[in-house]
């Protein structure tokens, strides 16, 4: 069964120390991706959020800008300094920050991609991730924000010429996260300050004169918030992280899981069943449900609806990683990271586990657009070594796998779920055929290599005895002598031997007694 005609085909960005690629597939054709773009040298890339262009920083402070369609470069800036740049969501701008070399220099530029004119310019000192992208957008780009002193200030995402339309006063705020589908509301972040508690309130942004919060919470003792809009805008989630566990049960500080609806209906805790972190929390595709990974380890992991109400309990273990397939209907509960790397399956329409398999030392991991595999990828900085691709099947089992001596980056090309047909039909047209996950030859430990070498030549030889304490080797046969059971075919060599010996003193004491009696 192939898939549709109109569907678009996958692609995957693959970067090295110095230069990228971008690979065709899955399917691949007699095992191996095809190469729609081979070797560009650069230091970094990345696709715009619906996958119609690509940036590409080189490493002579040159950027340049790609067409998805046919790989080829519509646009090239260059710019001296220049230490971040990312794509608009539908690729029409390129937001650069340059390393300021004057005080009150404009050095935050938005550039058209398409005249490569500047649209919009101010000056910032720092880089943070709280103050980057400076500008945000939401998904189609009619809405656009940044984030000033004491305000959000709000743009015409069409026409820059215009502009700040709008401003929101919001005394102190740290951070902002506008909402992408659509960008209707903004959440924003107010730490700590005198005594004061932190707090997350949510705004309408196509009224930001209004300077009422439609829906807030409090929080003592937080440090720093993950805020993580749904799909359709209606509601946030909100990770609170604080830097110091007051119990002394965690190292790492304790965190707490807040939801907030844009109707006013939930403003507090979701009701996690086990103390300890919030590992990830993460909505899916379609925006009615969410999915944590909580509690000290083993984790546990649930289900819940946009009403906070559980729905299934995907039990517990070594997670701290949740994915949700695009398409609905699977999700991958994983624990990367410090963790094993342990994966487990699940399709949640059926409440039915899969599989349970395994990718080690794995940096990344996503599903693909339509749903049909999952990859995961190994790679440096923070592994200098085994660096790598796997790539499995919906279902857990594993289709392709590529070692490298340096692997930086991975990506999937992003494209619509909804250019796709349905899950059903797309994982019928799967030949699932499983590829060995053999490890590189020379590696692991000398025992292991020894033992399978001795198991391939004598397949009939017997694994070692388990190591067994000296105190424990003859406690069985003392306790059967006491008893007065046989114990002959349980001892070894030296137990009969000295049990032997034995038996001749006492016969020998016995003959000495009756001798001088």
């Amino acid at each position: 069964m192939a898939l549709d005609n109109h569907s678009p085909s996958l692609e995957i960005l693959v970067r090295g120390p110095e230069e990228f690629s971008l690979w065709t597939g899955p399917p691949f054709v007699n095992g191996q991706p095809g190469v729609k773009l081979e070797k560009i040298n650069c230091v970094n890339a990345k696709f715009s959020d619906d996958g119609s262009r690509l940036m590409v920083m080189k490493s002579n402070s040159v950027i340049s800008v790609y067409d998805c369609k046919n790989a080829k470069e519509i646009r090239s800036f260059e710019l001296p300094n220049i230490t971040s740049a990312i794509l608009s969501p539908c690729g029409t701008y390129l937001q650069t920050f340059q390393r300021p070399s004057a005080p009150q220099e404009k050095n935050v530029t938005l550039w058209k991609t398409e005249t490569g004119d500047p649209v919009y310019q101010h000056s910032q000192k720092h880089l943070t991730k709280n103050t980057w992208p400076a500008i945000q957008f939401s998904l189609d780009e009619a809405t656009a924000c940044r984030l000033a002193t004491n305000e959000v200030q709000f743009f015409d995402g069409g026409d820059f010429s215009k502009g700040i339309i709008s401003r929101l006063r919001v005394p102190g705020v740290a951070a902002v996260e506008l909402s992408s589908t659509p960008g209707s509301h903004i959440a924003a972040f107010v730490p700590e300050s005198k005594g004061i508690p932190a707090s997350v309130q949510i705004f309408a942004s196509g009224n930001a004169s209004q300077s009422q919060a439609i829906a807030r919470r409090n929080f003592f003792r937080c440090s720093t918030t993950q805020l993580k809009w749904n799909r359709g805008s209606t509601g946030l989630l909100v990770v609170v992280q604080s830097d110091v566990d007051k119990t002394n049960q965690s190292y790492y500080g304790e965190s707490k899981l807040c939801y907030l609806t844009i109707d006013g209906k939930h403003e507090g805790l979701v009701p996690l069943r086990k103390e300890g972190p919030v590992h990830d929390a993460q909505w899916s595709y379609s925006g009615l449900e969410f999915a944590v990974v909580y509690g000290f380890m083993p984790a546990k992991a649930t289900l819940f609806d946009k009403n906070c109400n559980p729905l299934l309990e995907l039990g517990t273990g070594p997670y701290n990683t949740i994915r949700w397939n695009p398409k609905g209907k699977f999700l991958c509960l994983a624990g990367f990271g410090n963790l094993p790397g342990d994966m487990v399956f699940w399709d949640y329409l059926d409440k039915k586990q899969l599989t349970a398999t395994k990718a080690e030392w794995s940096v990344t991991s996503e599903w693909s657009p339509d749903g049909r595999y999952f990859m995961t990828a190994t790679t440096a900085p923070r592994l200098q070594v085994d660096n790598g691709i796997k790539i499995f099947h919906y279902n857990g089992s594993l289709y392709f796998k590529k070692m490298f001596n340096k692997l930086y980056q991975v990506d999937w090309k992003p494209e619509s779920p909804s250019k796709f047909g349905d899950i059903t039909e797309l994982i019928m047209s799967l030949d699932l055929g499983k590829v060995e996950d053999k490890k590189p030859s020379g590696q692991g430990p000398k025992s292991t290599q020894a033992s399978k070498k001795a198991s391939s030549t004598n397949p009939l030889a017997q694994k070692p005895a388990a190591y067994r304490p000296p105190h424990a080797k003859t406690a069985a046969a003392i306790q059967a002598e006491l008893l007065g059971e046989s114990t002959g075919e349980s001892l070894s060599k030296n137990a009969l031997r000295n049990k032997k010996k034995r038996e001749k003193q006492r016969e020998k004491k016995a003959g000495s007694d009756a001798s001088s009696s």
